[in-house]
């Protein structure tokens, strides 16, 4: 290397390196700051993890980044930054579907970072009863899907659980063919769980006709089988082949591009209102001509934009269906109290299972911005 440039860099790296101790010390300044907010709390017996000022500080951030971070790297920054200074305040433990290497588990990383401890749990009712029972003050489980549409499981788990909605998580899903050793040709047979082969199925058509398609409990299972055969391969995420130390052959291999999973962060009670909420409501309907059109017109009428709405099989009678509900607004607001007390004089019965902050996309702020 020419000894001019040499000195150039050298140069630049001394102030990376002045940077970088006013970085660290800034962070232990506000570290600092945090734990004593988080003795103020504890002394008032408040909630140590607030959603929506999580959603503040992201807010702030983009408004003030001029560049050339993104803000999806800028948030990436401070959820661990977060994450740190969460778990030197209050040990808390988060509970997700798991086994580790699960998009669930994938969308807690997102969620809360690295720094606070996770607790893999087997089934979605576990992941419920895990905060239920206070074994886990937070946990994550998959709603809905883009492409294949809700959770049918964890929909069903409202319906008698009194856990609440306190936060939401989207998540990009991409699918990865993976295997031991980053050779297709030995690949004979592919697992995964039967929605992610379906998300898959034109593509496995396309290229792996020959392969027997084998399905596993989580993409995660997979890996693990996938491990212990040369001739098996897998789909699965790039946290899952990271954990597994499994090879990525072809990445995004999903159908349909814009391919995205909602997860619900649950708790024993939902978040103070934002001023950017949604609520989730599911709500009995009376087995009555137009029960539903006149259900829906009590939104109109109080002119709440609905999200979200889907139909479950209420269990009890033949025919008779729950919905789930998604819509913009906080129930503690006037105008949304108003409209459940409404509907719970026409509906057979009405249950709130959370108003909490809309996600916070830092994609689409670098859109807008």
């Amino acid at each position: 290397m020419d000894e001019k440039v040499k000195k150039q860099l050298d140069k630049l790296r001394i102030k990376i390196d002045g940077i970088d101790l006013e970085i660290i010390d800034a962070i232990n300044r506000r570290t600092e700051i945090v734990l004593e907010i988080g003795k103020i709390k504890k002394s008032n017996n408040a909630k140590i993890y607030v959603p929506g000022r999580e959603n503040q500080v992201y807010k702030k951030a983009f408004s003030v980044n001029k560049g050339p971070i993104k803000n999806s790297s800028l948030q990436a920054i401070y959820r661990e930054i977060m994450s740190a200074s969460l778990a030197l305040e209050k040990k808390i433990t988060i509970g997700f579907l798991g086994p580790e290497g699960s998009y669930t588990h994938q969308a807690t990383i997102q969620k809360f970072g690295s720094s606070l401890p996770f607790t893999p749990l087997r089934t979605i009712a576990d992941v419920f009863k895990a905060v239920e029972t206070g074994e886990c003050d937070y946990s994550v489980v998959p709603v809905e899907n883009s492409t294949e549409g809700g959770v049918n499981h964890t929909l069903e788990m409202f319906i008698d659980s009194g856990v609440k909605i306190c936060s939401e998580i989207l998540v990009p899903i991409k699918h990865n063919l993976i295997n031991k050793n980053g050779d297709i040709k030995q690949i004979k047979k592919i697992y995964s769980n039967p929605q992610v082969l379906a998300q898959c199925r034109q593509w496995l058509i396309k290229h792996m006709p020959d392969a027997e398609l084998i399905e596993s409990s989580s993409s995660s299972r997979a890996a693990q089988m996938c491990n212990e055969d040369e001739q098996a391969g897998a789909i699965g995420s790039v946290l899952c082949s990271r954990i597994y130390n499994l090879e990525i052959i072809h990445d995004s291999i999903q159908d349909v591009a814009n391919n995205v999973t909602r997860f619900a962060v649950l708790s024993n009670e939902y978040p103070k209102i934002t001023g950017n909420d949604k609520t989730s409501l599911l709500v009995d309907i009376k087995d009555q001509v137009g029960a539903l059109y006149d259900t829906l017109l009590y939104f109109k009428n109080h002119a709440l934009n609905l999200t979200r709405i889907e139909s479950r099989p209420s269990k009890k009678h033949p025919w008779e269906y729950y919905f789930y509900i998604d819509f913009i607004g906080h129930y503690d607001d006037p105008k949304v109290k108003d409209l459940v007390e409404k509907l719970k004089g026409h509906c057979e019965s009405v249950k709130l299972l959370g108003s909490y902050p809309v996600y916070n996309n830092p994609s689409e702020s670098e859109k807008n911005g």
